[in-house]
């Protein structure tokens, strides 16, 4: 009985408190709603592309619950843009609510097809509104969207199986199937220009013996979970040239995703890598920019070959997820090379081979997670399913004028399975090198660093003063050590640095000559 009471006095209350409630009415709105921004920029898309899902906050700031009459794109539904009102989709809204001292959210995004638009020359600026109300009581904010044309790569695709193209490569002069989706470029598509970009899904494969020319200013986008690969007997010749002005680098060619948006431009690991297969041969890379990548280059096999299996001048290297460079049983020249900024090492050289790096900086401020490797690893070996060493002679691994340096400690490690079978052969000669051994970890005669014979006027834990490592800003300022400390004879062979700055007579350390620093305000 006491509980059935209990019931009904709560309905009364329920009851006589919500009659003494004033009632949701909402009056129609005076065109006095405040909005987020006044123009929603959408970041560049590539023709045919989606674009990332933009927001526009609208706000209610008077005392009163008020009604929207209707919400629309200028252009209709003729419009490139889509809406999402407050969890409704669309392209014209009626009756829109929203209380009072509230708000409500508009996403926007596009995909546009540039080839709808007539008189373009690569680009389009793609402008709609979205209009609020009307007469006396409208209101509008811009939409602008900047649309580039591209040339796209992408696989093959069954539309009756829905089954995606896959590789098939030859690895160790045998065809491997692999679940790579991607396919080989025609022979049409082994030029590439900077006429437009290059947007890429899967792995493009550069055929058996043929040559990949990339040009002066080309750009590269890659998909995730795709990237470029050479392959036996093939050839990737990337012919970038210096850049005058060194932000917006028009003569470079760049290797990045396919993400416009600037919350982007410095995320890891959106694409897969350039992987030049055992068996590729005669690779050159001059003035490139790689970012972002899982690794930027993966380079395989050919360690004995006359003519190294690839040369890589002038060019910087970022925010790789794993490996900046990673050489497997390869060979390598680099000069002027820049690297930063990788989830493991910047530079490995693994299962032996044969490395030459001259006037290179290789750095790793790495802060995006725990990094078990340093800067620079070396090591003669890899591992089976069955945890058995295979070795391989690391021929020699030759660091000259450089700097190896990092936010950890030490920064190499030269990581030898000692067999009298194999060589491991190294050294480093007038470099500026981060290496403190607080506990002994390191011994043996790999690290004994009074050895001349591996290690030649290095200077250990000094200050190289970089502008700024977290940005991959590494050109060196007036209280760097490494400040004349390079040896002449490695400078003639390397004469300007990336920036084209002449160093024949004062080398400092690593890829750049230093500069003074503007005073901060």
């Amino acid at each position: 009985m006491k509980r059935s009471l209990y019931f009904v006095f709560t309905i009364i209350f329920l009851i006589l408190w919500s009659s003494c409630r004033k009632n949701f009415e909402f009056s129609p709105s005076t065109g006095s709603l405040v909005f987020s921004k006044d123009t929603v920029y959408l970041d560049t898309v590539f023709t045919n592309i989606g674009s990332s899902t933009y927001n526009l906050k609208v706000y209610n700031n008077s005392d009163d619950d008020i009604i929207i009459p209707n919400i629309k794109l200028a252009l209709g539904e003729a419009s490139e843009y889509r809406l999402n009102v407050d969890g409704l989709s669309g392209k014209t809204f009626e009756n829109i609510p929203i209380l009072a001292k509230d708000s409500i959210f508009i996403f926007v995004e596009t995909t546009i097809d540039i080839n709808n638009f007539s008189n373009l020359n690569g680009n389009y600026l793609y402008i709609d509104q979205i209009e609020f109300d009307s007469n006396t009581n409208f209101q509008k904010v811009e939409l602008v969207t900047l649309v580039q044309d591209a040339i796209f790569i992408y696989p093959n695709r069954d539309n009756t199986t829905k089954v995606i193209e896959t590789l098939t490569l030859n690895i160790g002069g045998e065809s491997v199937e692999t679940e790579l989706q991607g396919r080989e470029l025609l022979s049409s598509e082994l030029t590439f220009t900077n006429e437009k970009p290059y947007v890429i899904y899967g792995f493009a494969t550069v055929p058996n013996s043929e040559t990949l020319t990339i040009n002066a200013g080309a750009r590269l986008h890659f998909h995730a979970n795709s990237g470029l690969i050479v392959s036996n007997g093939a050839s990737l010749n990337v012919n970038g040239a210096f850049s005058n002005d060194q932000d917006l680098l028009e003569n470079e060619v760049i290797f990045e995703s396919d993400r416009l948006e600037p919350n982007f431009s410095d995320i890891p690991g959106q694409w897969g890598t350039i992987w030049l297969l055992d068996g590729s041969i005669n690779n050159t890379i001059n003035y490139a920019t790689i970012k972002n990548a899982t690794v930027g280059i993966l380079s395989d096999g050919n360690p004995n070959d006359a003519t190294e299996k690839l040369k890589i001048t002038n060019s910087q290297i970022y925010n790789s997820s794993n490996f900046g460079v990673l050489g497997r049983n390869t060979s390598i020249v680099g000069e002027n090379v820049v690297i930063n900024n990788s989830g493991q090492s910047s530079f490995a050289g693994t299962l032996g081979g044969k490395y030459n790096f001259t006037h290179c900086t290789i750095a790793n401020y790495w802060d995006n997670s725990f990094r078990q490797f340093p800067s620079v690893l070396l090591n003669n070996f890899v591992r089976d399913e069955d945890n058995n060493a295979i070795l391989a002679d690391l021929t020699e691994a030759n660091f000259n004028n450089c700097i190896i340096y990092g936010n950890d400690n030490p920064e190499i490690l030269l990581d030898e399975i000692e067999d009298a079978s194999v060589a491991f052969n190294f050294k480093f000669t007038n470099c500026l090198i981060r290496f403190e051994d607080r506990n002994n970890n390191f011994t043996g005669d790999n690290y004994n660093f009074d050895n001349a014979s591996l290690y030649e006027n290095n200077s250990f834990n000094e200050e190289p003063n970089f502008k700024n490592p977290s940005l991959n800003q590494l050109i060196i300022g007036d209280d760097s050590f490494a400040i004349n400390k390079g040896n002449t004879t490695f400078s003639i062979q390397v004469p300007t640095d990336i920036l084209n700055i002449n160093r024949t007579t004062s080398p400092d350390l690593g890829a750049y000559q230093h500069i003074t620093f503007p005073e901060e305000n």
